[in-house]
């Protein structure tokens, strides 16, 4: 699911980034059918966490990390 978070929420060459928005609306609708129930309530439990972290590490610093790598 954090995959999922992350590929949605990140601009690639082939689409736009999601809202948070839809992408919550997404993960919900999804509970209990592609994602565990469990799963979900976690990780709507621990959201600011996710949020600070897509805040701390930005698709540009991955590619300049990917780079020097």
């Amino acid at each position: 699911m954090a995959d999922v978070f992350d590929a949605l929420c990140s601009k690639r060459c082939y689409k736009e980034a999601w809202t948070d928005e839809n992408i919550f609306e997404l993960i919900k609708s999804q509970k209990g059918k592609h994602f565990d129930p469990g799963l979900v309530e976690l990780f709507f439990a621990h959201l600011s966490q996710f949020l600070e972290i897509r805040e701390k590490f930005p698709d540009d610093s991955l590619q300049a990390w990917q780079a020097k790598n």
